[in-house]
């Protein structure tokens, strides 16, 4: 098995679990947890797919409480479908966007980023927030991610990342490791959810092995833009335009 085709997340089954579990108090962690920063994370990520295309129909994987797909919903598209391994979050994401009056813009399905069950060539961008390093195997649902994609179309995935330099690289790694499971544990009392946290952004492909995934699934003109020093980045790329459809290999 090639190393970019690995397996970097846990079985499906187990992330369903996990995220059913935390379900209630996971909007109110990810604002705590990230100081709101998360909200403005997303809004610059939307404002990005804004900039290079006018997306009709977008899709949203691992949407999980649909924060990401509310947000999109500032690019005026015609429809946002988001998909989640777990339906106590998508429960909970239907609650608030039905609250808001978004009903009518925002469908919530339960789905697999491997296997979407969507036809080729569907969708004029695809997303993802925080969701891609929860992926049982990260190519396979970046490919499947770039075959629903019409040609030309865009990707644009947010996800945690590792600064590199003094004295953030130090402050970042104490509180990942040491601060946020115990504030997840105490609030959500799943102490497994918020160990994996941490766990999973350090094993994340993050910056050029990332970049890397995202060619290999079938995107050209990967980039990646660093926010808040590194701690997170949005990457995006774009399905090129004589691909119809894009098999992995």
């Amino acid at each position: 098995m090639n190393d970019t085709n690995r397996k970097n997340g846990p079985p499906a089954e187990q992330i369903e679990r996990m995220f059913d579990s935390i379900s209630k108090h996971y909007d109110l962690l990810n604002h705590l947890l990230s100081l709101g920063t998360d909200r403005l994370w997303r809004r610059k990520a939307v404002r990005l797919i804004g900039n290079h295309c006018s997306p009709g129909v977008i899709l949203d994987v691992a949407t999980g409480t649909g924060d990401l797909a509310i947000e999109a919903l500032r690019l005026s598209p015609d429809k946002v479908t988001g998909i989640d391994l777990s339906s106590r979050m998508l429960e909970e994401g239907r609650r608030k966007i039905e609250a808001m009056g978004y009903g009518g813009k925002i469908e919530l399905l339960k789905g697999d980023a491997s296997a979407t069950g969507f036809g080729d060539c569907t969708f004029d961008a695809v997303m993802s927030a925080f969701g891609v390093r929860n992926f049982e195997n990260t190519l396979s649902g970046l490919t499947e991610m770039c075959r629903v994609l019409k040609p030309g179309g865009m990707i644009m995935v947010l996800e945690f990342s590792r600064p590199s330099r003094f004295p953030l690289k130090q402050v970042y790694g104490f509180y990942f490791k040491q601060l946020l499971p115990r504030i997840g544990r105490r609030v959500s009392g799943d102490p497994s959810a918020y160990k994996y946290l941490p766990d999973s952004v350090m094993s994340f492909p993050d910056n050029e092995k990332f970049l890397a995934l995202l060619t290999s699934a079938g995107f050209t003109g990967a980039r990646q833009k660093k926010l808040t020093g590194g701690i997170a980045s949005i990457y995006y790329g774009f399905k090129p335009l004589n691909n119809h459809t894009i098999k992995p290999e």
